[in-house]
């Protein structure tokens, strides 16, 4: 995410952020570079232009050029303006005591059902009830993926097919969710490969008729000043209440999260980082702001990492450690669990300072391959092995590698890895483990292998 301008805007900054003293000109050329990297990454020029003007006013204004602490003042003031262009604060859906409904709407390959479904799991896992209406007649398939992913993440849905009208299938889902006393109703709607009238007609229609407590446009990210258009065209017909990007983990410039809000006055309220149906994040702009800097997102890791460990079992795993019990069953186990919170690039970008390492990083570990060929060698093994690796001989390798179908080698390098990982597990539940832990990550390499 953000790639791009983040290796752009971080060389920049980190030009001068050293530096102490700066002299007008320091600032002037540095500010340039910022404005360059800005409209490379397709953010909207104006936008670019007023990001610019505003952070030099605040700059020089508060005279710190003769402040031997300048150069961190650039980062802070910097890191200000891109929240403030991002929305400022988070927004929280709009919701009231009775029963809310959201009107889903889109262009045809935004993601805009497949959002539909990810918002509803999202909700539901906050403890909200939740239900899904079909309202796109026009496209058989969409009413059949709905289906299916309503079917995935356990949430009702209602449908009536493609006979009836969307205007009608909306306004009779949501009474339905209203006499199950849903929280919320998602109804998903048509969209179309352009902006046309018949689209807006209909969506105007849909909105008169069930009234909404949100209207949620879904845009593709990776269309850059496209998906801003869209945004506005969308918002100056029916109305918007908040945004949703989506491709957000494909999106290496950022040019449409920089730009949208500021153009619309639209809240973005979430964005897609993923193709799992839980790849669904809240939109917080200081966080974003953060990532964008290389100045990581922990309190996002965090949160990833407290919704995907079990607590019982992370109690379990403590144990092991200590008792040195630990396995290749755990081992497997939490690579699993790592997998559900994201790619390990997407992780990376999490951790402060990490994301400036990414391109010194093997891309298939940052794609999370090697981790894919670890569980086929894993899964290759027998209980016996997977519990006392120590066992695993010559013969067992070359067994196990034909299973798999990876060679011998990669076989080795697991186990020596698994006992790299051991051993350190180990050296944590001891006193002072944790400190000779952060030692090591601070190294150069990766003491996982993957």
């Amino acid at each position: 995410m953000f790639e791009t301008l983040t290796d752009k805007l971080t060389a920049v900054i980190n030009s001068v952020s050293n530096k102490g003293r700066l002299t007008e000109k320091d600032i002037d050329d540095t500010l340039k570079e910022v404005r360059r990297a800005l409209l490379e990454a397709d953010v909207n020029f104006k936008v670019a232009r007023s990001f610019v003007s505003s952070v030099k006013e605040q700059l020089i204004g508060q005279d710190i050029l003769s402040s031997i602490t300048a150069g961190q003042h650039v980062v802070k003031v910097t890191n200000d303006e891109l929240i403030k262009t991002l929305g400022g604060e988070s927004v929280e859906l709009n919701k009231t005591e009775k029963h809310n409904s959201i009107l889903m709407v889109g262009l045809n390959g935004s993601g805009k059902t497949t959002t539909s479904a990810k918002l509803a799991k999202h909700l539901s896992q906050s403890g909200q009830s939740v239900g899904l209406v079909a309202a796109d007649v026009h496209r058989p398939a969409a009413i059949q993926q709905l289906t299916v992913l309503a079917d995935e993440v356990g949430i009702s849905l209602y449908e009536a097919g493609t006979e009836v009208s969307a205007v009608q299938v909306a306004r009779d889902g949501s009474k339905v969710g209203k006499k199950r006393d849903f929280d919320w109703t998602i109804i998903d709607t048509a969209g179309r490969f352009q902006i046309d009238n018949e689209l807006m007609d209909e969506l105007e229609e849909i909105k008169d008729s069930v009234k909404p407590t949100e209207v949620l446009l879904v845009v593709d990210a990776m269309t850059g000043q496209e998906s801003v258009n869209v945004a506005q065209d969308f918002h100056d017909r029916i109305g918007l209440t908040g945004l949703v990007l989506t491709k957000m983990d494909g999106d290496a410039r950022g040019g449409a999260a920089l730009s949208i809000t500021s153009v619309t006055g639209v809240p973005v309220k979430y964005i897609g980082v993923g193709e799992r149906i839980d790849a669904l994040e809240k939109f917080h702009p200081d966080r974003l702001a953060s990532r964008i800097l290389g100045m990581g997102d922990v309190l996002t890791l965090a949160e990833k990492a407290q919704a995907t460990f079990d607590k019982d079992q992370m109690a379990d795993l403590e144990q092991k450690m200590k008792q040195a019990t630990f396995d290749l069953e755990d081992f497997l186990g939490q690579m699993q669990a790592v997998k559900k919170m994201g790619s390990i690039g997407q992780l990376l970008e999490m951790v402060p300072g990490f994301s400036m390492m990414k391109g010194k990083v093997d891309s298939e570990d940052l794609e999370g391959r090697q981790m894919v060929k670890a569980e086929s060698i894993i899964y290759s093994m027998t209980p016996e092995e997977r519990s006392k690796p120590e066992i695993i001989g010559g013969s067992r390798r070359k067994r196990i590698a034909k299973g798999s179908g990876t060679s011998a080698q990669d076989v080795n390098q697991l186990l020596n890895q698994f006992k790299q990982v051991r051993k350190m597990m180990k050296e944590m539940s001891s006193p002072g483990g944790q400190k000779k832990m952060m030692r090591m990550l601070s190294q150069k390499g990766n003491p996982f292998g993957f």
